[in-house]
């Protein structure tokens, strides 16, 4: 038979200081005489984590890792508690929620029992929620205290170990309370745990240490990441043995192609590991997009006039169809057709522009106007084409968002708009003030958006047709 595949054992990116000597291998052997082994990216990393220097000092004081969910990357905290509380040490085990700091708690508990360590013997420890505590009974009293993340957290204690769990959302202020914890310390060390944030991820120490550290800018510190550099395809089970090391120990492929779903930058962050930088303000909020949502088709108008909005992407090889159409209360539902790749050519676009009711469509991206209205003509499409002038796309972006937060637009939540819609910002366009859409997420594609706009433009400028009234 041949060998089950495993993920990447060693980071895809790392700063790891040089060394000669580590404590890691008597961490992991005290870990390995439980019903637990260790995997071997684990052992590395708690190698690197655990160097220490000719003094005998940790040669990281500072060491953080992100690794993608379900990898088995606190257990690695839990090796390094156990190893503390076991050696004298006194461990601060913070975490953003109470029941990440009690699962940590059970867990260092059960690994101390089944490496031979009795309670009442060797250590004891008080189960209170919320205040969980484990404390040494011999050798001079090494501790661990757990305790869920504030901004007043830790201050008055005294640590040689700080370690933050979940440090996506290790915000500044409980920085400002917990880094002085391990300052009087002879050998402090602090270590920051985590997955790349999301755009709703409360902490920003996380990501601010990652950039200093790989830029060279922290001294005596430490990373190590799996991830991919950019936005790709999360459907591909090549990249998930590339980010994913416990793939083929503790994951299965069938596992990961079971939660993946239809939000791309999501299933990036979450199952390949991707940092992406976000802006701290989208020109649309994602509750103000999501306050315009419906739940049902609304009643439309009669009778149906469908107009649709086309953009060739700037930072992309795609283009993005979106239609809309006027409500019996005289609102503009907009709705997110598809976005594809240039290569595919036009056929599904014309499609369709074949439906009886579209009125026209509007078709923004210099180079690919020209030859979509060619093979609309040459499919004998009725629905007229029309393309607009640099003040027209300006005039479609400012009417968009200005009846769109005068809840005069309404959508069905489609989850594709709404990450485009909820991660844009202006760009400058024209010369006279005037602002496009880009994505503030590195490698995303707005045109999706962009095509709702003009859709919306469209619909919103139609005059609606008076009755003739003959009187006598």
């Amino acid at each position: 038979m041949s060998e089950k595949r495993r993920g990447r054992q060693t980071p895809t990116i790392s700063v790891v200081l040089p060394y000669t000597q580590s404590l890691g291998t008597e961490a992991i052997l005290i870990y390995n005489s439980t019903d637990r082994v260790a995997q071997e990216w684990q052992e590395l990393l708690l190698e690197d984590i655990m160097a220490i220097n000719e003094d005998g000092l940790w040669v990281h004081m500072k060491f953080g890792w992100s690794i993608p969910r379900r990898n088995g990357k606190s257990e690695l905290l839990i090796m390094r508690a156990v190893y503390g509380v076991s050696h004298n040490e006194r461990v601060l085990y913070t975490a953003h929620r109470t029941t990440t700091s009690h699962n940590a708690w059970e867990k260092c508990i059960d690994r101390l029992v089944k490496a031979g360590y009795i309670e009442g013997v060797d250590f004891k420890t008080t189960k209170q929620m919320g205040l969980e505590h484990i404390e040494w009974l011999k050798d001079g009293g090494g501790v661990i205290n757990f305790r869920t993340r504030s901004s007043k957290g830790g201050l008055g204690e005294g640590y040689d170990l700080l370690i933050i769990d979940e440090a996506q959302e290790y915000t500044s202020d409980q920085e400002s309370a917990l880094k002085y914890v391990v300052t009087d310390s002879k050998n402090p060390q602090t270590l920051m745990c985590g997955t790349p944030p999301t755009a709703v991820s409360s902490g920003s120490v996380f990501q601010k240490y990652r950039k200093e550290t790989l830029t060279g800018a922290n001294a005596d510190s430490g990373w190590a990441e799996w991830s991919v550099p950019e936005l790709t395809d999360a459907h591909d089970p090549e990249l998930w043995y590339d980010t994913n090391p416990s793939l083929g120990y503790i994951l299965s492929e069938r596992t990961i192609r079971s939660e993946l779903g239809d939000d791309q930058i999501d299933d990036n962050i979450q199952r390949l590991g991707l940092w992406i930088a976000y802006s701290q303000k989208s020109a649309i909020s994602r509750k103000e997009w999501d306050s315009y949502a419906i739940t049902e088709l609304p009643k439309l108008r009669e009778p149906h006039r469908i107009y649709f909005g086309i953009k060739y992407a700037k930072t992309t090889s795609n283009v993005s169809l979106s239609a809309a159409i006027k409500t019996a209360d005289n609102k503009v539902f907009v709705e997110a057709i598809d976005c594809r790749s240039v290569r595919e050519g036009n056929t599904w676009i014309i499609d369709f522009l074949r439906n009886p009711n579209a009125v026209s469509v509007v078709i923004d991206g210099a180079g690919n106007q020209s030859i979509l209205e060619q093979d609309m003509k040459d499919a004998d499409v009725k629905c007229k084409a029309i393309m607009p002038k640099v003040n027209e796309v300006i005039e479609a972006n400012t009417l968009f968002e200005k009846m769109l937060f005068e809840d005069k637009i309404c959508h069905k939540g489609q989850p594709a708009l709404a990450q485009a819609a909820a991660n844009c910002e202006h760009r400058a366009i024209g010369s006279s003030g005037g602002y496009g859409y880009s994505s503030i997420l590195k490698g995303a594609d707005v045109s999706l958006l962009e095509s709702a706009s003009l859709a919306h433009w469209l619909c919103a400028k139609e005059k609606e047709k008076k009755k003739q009234v003959i009187t006598y």
